[in-house]
């Protein structure tokens, strides 16, 4: 493995960050660094936004950690609260990863307690007066569960909001990003993880293992028409990875972790400005309750 970077400069760097941070806001942003009576101060400064960096424990080819989703969504996090003030949870790796229990190092908890684990996590920030709860998913097998927990929001009162982050375009990045690329097929543990993972612990990219496994869709289930199965990520990439070219580009993974930052922080601003999705919840809920009365 290379080592690009020495241990001890990645500490200055994070140091010099939290350092800059601190000086702007007078907190750290990130929750298992606030004091008691600081937590009471960034309730108020973060308007109650609190952001969950979900990512999970998966092998990610052979180049990169078994923690990659947990690096990149939580710098892309911490990085948009630095631009606008939130609480962010510490790292929060209980998700779906069922499809990958085949691979060493996976940790693949339960249905039940992935969904206790985060349903409690959320009733605890609110408890502690962080009503607005940002997910911002790093890992594509906890889509279905993260769509499906927030629909469920609606299934009982709460005092307290979730939000999925989902980012979209913007021309002028996409364009420099599109400009940097250079494959053709490029997923899971691909050109953009990678590029992602050396412009947050470079150290942690492994580059002489990269390719060592076909990243190839092997298409084992293409005859299959008109459905959908637990099975269909095994059938195309069993190895966990999924590309065809891969390069290990710094400025290529400074400007996505910066995109998803940018849209972030904007709904960061939106949320702690912006009561709607309270308004609306809450009348949901009281016209739920007595659907034929309420007026």
């Amino acid at each position: 493995m290379k080592r690009i970077v020495t241990v001890s400069a990645i500490l200055m760097m994070a140091v010099l960050l939290a350092g800059q941070e601190k000086e702007k806001t007078g907190l750290p942003c990130q929750l298992e660094e606030l004091t008691s009576p600081q937590f009471v101060k960034a309730v108020e400064q973060s308007g109650g936004v609190a952001v969950i960096p979900l990512g999970i424990i998966e092998k990610h080819a052979t180049h990169l950690p078994l923690g990659t989703d947990l690096f990149e969504a939580r710098a892309s996090v911490i990085r948009a609260a630095e631009k606008e003030y939130a609480v962010v949870f510490p790292p929060y790796y209980a998700g779906q990863i069922f499809e990958a229990r085949h691979q060493p190092g996976t940790i693949a908890y339960s249905n039940e307690l992935m969904w206790k684990m985060l349903e409690e996590t959320c009733a605890e920030l609110s408890r502690n007066g962080l009503k607005k709860i940002i997910l911002f998913n790093g890992h594509g097998g906890s889509t279905y569960f993260l769509d499906y927990f927030c629909q469920s929001q609606l299934a009982s009162g709460k005092d307290y909001i979730v939000v999925l982050f989902q980012g979209g375009s913007d021309e002028k990045m996409d364009r420099e990003i599109n400009a940097l690329k250079i494959a053709s097929l490029d997923g899971h543990a691909g050109e953009e993880e990678t590029s992602m993972m050396y412009f947050i612990r470079p150290d942690l990219v492994d580059q002489e293992a990269m390719g060592a496994e076909s990243g190839a869709n092997k298409g084992r289930l293409n005859a299959m028409p008109h459905a959908f199965t637990g099975i269909h990520w095994y059938a195309k990439y069993p190895n966990q990875f999924a590309g065809d070219k891969l390069q290990a580009n710094h400025e290529l993974g400074e400007l996505l972790v910066a995109k998803n930052a940018d849209q972030l922080a904007e709904l960061i601003r939106y949320l702690k400005t912006n009561n709607t999705v309270e308004q609306l919840q809450e009348e949901f809920f009281k016209r739920s309750a007595d659907p034929i009365n309420y007026k």
